[in-house]
């Protein structure tokens, strides 16, 4: 067992590489980012001088000092890039979503266990400031038997992405396959497979060829009903998550600042880092012994995707078992490749 520092590179770097993946192998103790794919314009050397820059993959597969390569590219080319990154002897961090079928999940796992190599999902939203405080009021029990819980992802952006690939009806594409992941994710994460799934999409954005609407109806036992929705056209979001069980009722509105403050250049290991805002804290809705309803402010603990990064260092440095599992990651892709429900 060795403590040296994993030795990454990133296969792109664009906003992914730049905001959610660089400035945490960079302060995470455990990784040294050595290299970077950039096939046309050298844009990491400006904020990452000593960065190694490769214009084609080949290449960097064949750089024997690059342990662990970060597939960070548009998604319908996951499969195929992190086969190639296995069969070269590296470990794989893998964006969102693994693959686009169940099946090509399943693949790429077992060749990543034929090859002895780690495939490890980058799945961040598990470190959310707003989620760690759902997961928290949950495991709690002070909400009693959960009856309902809605998570939602919402958006209002009515025009095209600019980035046609996004917008292009392959395999991957779509609001269910980007957002949807992370949703479907969380919920997993809470409560494990469900019994059943009921999937509605919807196009609604002038000129769309994507999905830019989706509702998972996920059924579990006890009579718990966990609803999943993403909106490309909600100009005013409502709370982000509503759970409602036999003793209580919690709101929590998307307040997770991580994004925004690394847009703004602020390091993952700021103090201030991961915080919320005054304001922003959870609303808890308790019923007392006389029944009576009362109710209070939940402050969320700071969330820090460098969480994750040191679950990744864990695993391939300690053989700590990653959290996001193999399993999971395979529920995840049965649920979004399944038939979207017809009406009669």
């Amino acid at each position: 067992m060795t403590t040296a520092p994993i030795r990454t590179a990133l296969l792109a770097y664009g906003m992914s590489g730049k905001l959610f993946h660089a400035p945490f192998l960079t302060a995470h103790t455990g990784f040294e980012l050595q290299a970077v794919l950039e096939r046309n314009e050298q844009r990491m050397q400006r904020d990452y001088p000593g960065i190694r820059s490769y214009a084609s993959l080949p290449d960097l597969l064949a750089d024997p000092a690059i342990e662990l390569v970060v597939v960070n590219t548009p998604s319908h080319t996951h499969f195929e890039l992190a086969e190639q990154a296995l069969r070269a002897g590296k470990h794989v961090l893998l964006e969102k979503p693994v693959a686009t079928s169940a099946a090509q999940a399943q693949e790429l796992w077992g060749f990543a266990l034929h090859m002895g190599r780690h495939l490890l999902a980058y799945q961040n939203r598990r470190w959310d400031t707003d989620f760690g405080a759902v997961r928290r009021v949950i495991e709690s029990g002070q909400l009693g038997q959960l009856i309902e819980v809605h998570m939602r992802f919402d958006r209002y952006k009515p025009a095209l992405n600019s980035k046609k690939f996004k917008e292009e009806p392959v395999p991957g594409s779509g609001l269910l396959y980007d957002l949807g992941p992370h949703l479907v994710d969380q919920a997993i994460s809470l409560f494990g497979r469900p019994l059943s799934v009921h999937k509605t999409t919807g196009r609604h954005r002038a000129a769309s060829q994507v999905d830019d609407f989706f509702s998972l109806l996920l059924r579990y036992p006890a009579g718990l009903n966990v609803w999943l929705t993403s909106s490309l056209l909600v100009a005013a979001p409502g709370p982000a998550y509503v759970l409602h069980g036999t003793l209580g009722s919690y709101q929590k509105d998307r307040t997770d600042p991580q994004e925004t403050q690394l847009l703004q250049g602020m390091s993952p290991l700021s103090p201030e880092y991961g915080r919320e805002t005054p304001g922003q804290e959870g609303r808890l809705t308790l019923a007392g012994p006389d029944g009576n309803l009362t109710t209070q402010p939940d402050a969320a603990a700071p969330g820090n995707y460098l969480g994750l990064f040191q679950a990744v260092f864990e695993t391939i440095r300690q053989g700590v078992l990653y959290p996001i599992t193999t399993e999971q990651l395979l529920w995840q892709n049965e649920l979004l490749e399944a038939p979207v429900a017809r009406h009669s």
